[in-house]
């Protein structure tokens, strides 16, 4: 208890950085010197907490607009840009609208399970500062689908403008630990919670729910998805939500191949790779490094982009609808056909640079998300990714970021 009260008074204390950070409007010097490394001196949880509470009561600096460059057009909505907010960051659906602010093209909240539930026990968050990464096992810690609904219903008006004006919301669905049924769990997601998405992720991939990345298997994911799909498609609204899968880097080729199947054989409408890594690169460097649970940041993001470089292959290169291209047949014929269809990738994993974004979107991505880079650079970074990625673009002769989707794929 005395731990949680030193927690707490330092997270306090820390709520006069914050607003001075307000102040300094996002300069990214003062961040770097004073506000991350107070941040960084209180628990990585309790950090985390100040932070959403920061975004949550909008102290965090505005952004820039966005050029018309960074627009993408997918999963049947518009994205002012293409970098994104990753599951885990906003888990209840607290500070969206704050979030938002930030620059974000999109923001993605969750994993929501049905029930509440606590997670795991703490410690279960774990910075490795000299790998500019970190290992989490929080467990799938959520107020579950009622609290999370109460708090979005409240917002659906304003979510409606943000998206007309760019800005899509996706809310990531996982399953309860103690469920006995997991289709049931994700349908109830669909069911609850789809009105008021934009796009839905069906998370098979954390680490740190028993079982759960059995569900990546053949049939059992086509099983679930096949149940999702049809709650999807039964819902009311006028526009449905779109439905994606979200994958662990932590596959066998065969897993990959048999994943890519399912995906193109039900219709889904994306993928997110990649999930954190239970891996652990033999570069580690610090003490912390032999933690369970997943693992983000830069040593995640080599493997995250091989991993987004196969699932384009092998779903046939199809995110580039709106360009007219088929990544699927021979260069000499490129401009020649139209697509019948697409499978969109959202990649993540180790995204803290634009060089980093477009090496993903390069490798097939039409868009990425970030979290890790949040934890050492603070709200700063998402502008400076999205400068750099614009620059990178001019100077690899790209008019947009959907021309360079899948370039590296081209003859």
């Amino acid at each position: 208890a005395q731990g949680r009260l030193r927690a707490l008074a330092a997270a306090l204390g820390g709520c006069g950085l914050l607003l001075g950070s307000a102040l300094a409007a996002g300069d990214e010097r003062f961040y770097a010197a004073a506000v991350m490394p107070a941040l960084r001196a209180l628990p990585p949880e309790a950090a985390h907490g100040l932070a959403l509470r920061a975004a949550a009561f909008g102290l965090l600096p505005p952004a820039r607009p966005d050029g018309p460059a960074l627009e993408v057009r997918v999963l049947r909505q518009r994205f002012r840009n293409p970098v994104g907010l990753a599951a885990g960051f906003d888990k209840q659906g607290e500070a969206v609208d704050g979030l938002y602010k930030m620059g974000f093209g999109f923001v993605e909240i969750g994993t929501v399970t049905p029930k509440p539930q606590e997670g795991n026990p703490r410690p279960r968050v774990f910075r490795l500062t000299e790998d500019e990464a970190v290992i989490n096992r929080y467990g799938f810690n959520s107020h579950g689908h009622a609290a999370v609904e109460h708090r979005l219903r409240a917002r659906q008006e304003t979510q409606l403008r943000l998206t007309g004006a760019g800005m899509p919301l996706g809310i990531n669905l996982g399953k309860n630990k103690s469920s006995t049924d997991a289709a049931a769990d994700y349908v109830a997601g669909v069911r609850t919670l789809g009105p008021l998405a934009d796009y839905l992720v069906v998370n098979v991939s954390s680490p740190n729910t028993p079982g759960l990345r059995d569900l990546q298997g053949k049939a059992e994911l086509r099983d679930l998805l096949t149940k999702v799909l049809a709650e999807r498609d039964l819902l009311p609204c006028e526009r449905k939500p779109a439905v994606l899968v979200k994958i662990a880097p932590d596959l066998t080729m065969q897993d990959k191949q048999d994943i890519a199947s399912v995906i193109c054989e039900l219709g889904v409408d994306g993928l997110i790779v990649s999930n954190t890594t239970v891996s652990r690169p033999s570069s580690l460097r610090s003490r912390q490094h032999t933690e369970p649970g997943g693992l983000s940041g830069k040593p995640l993001r080599e493997l995250s982009t091989q991993t987004i470089r196969e699932m384009y292959s092998l779903t046939r290169g199809r995110d580039r609808a709106d360009l007219g291209v088929h990544a699927g047949v021979t260069c000499a014929v490129l401009t020649l056909h139209l697509p019948t269809g697409q499978v969109p990738i959202i990649g993540v994993g180790g995204v803290s640079s634009g060089r980093d974004a477009l090496e993903k979107i390069r490798a097939g991505a039409s868009l990425v998300q970030m979290y890790t880079a949040l934890v050492y650079h603070g709200p700063p970074v998402v502008g400076a990714v999205k400068r750099e990625l614009e620059e990178l673009l001019r100077e690899q002769g790209f008019k947009n970021v959907m021309e360079a989707v899948g370039a590296d794929h081209q003859c």
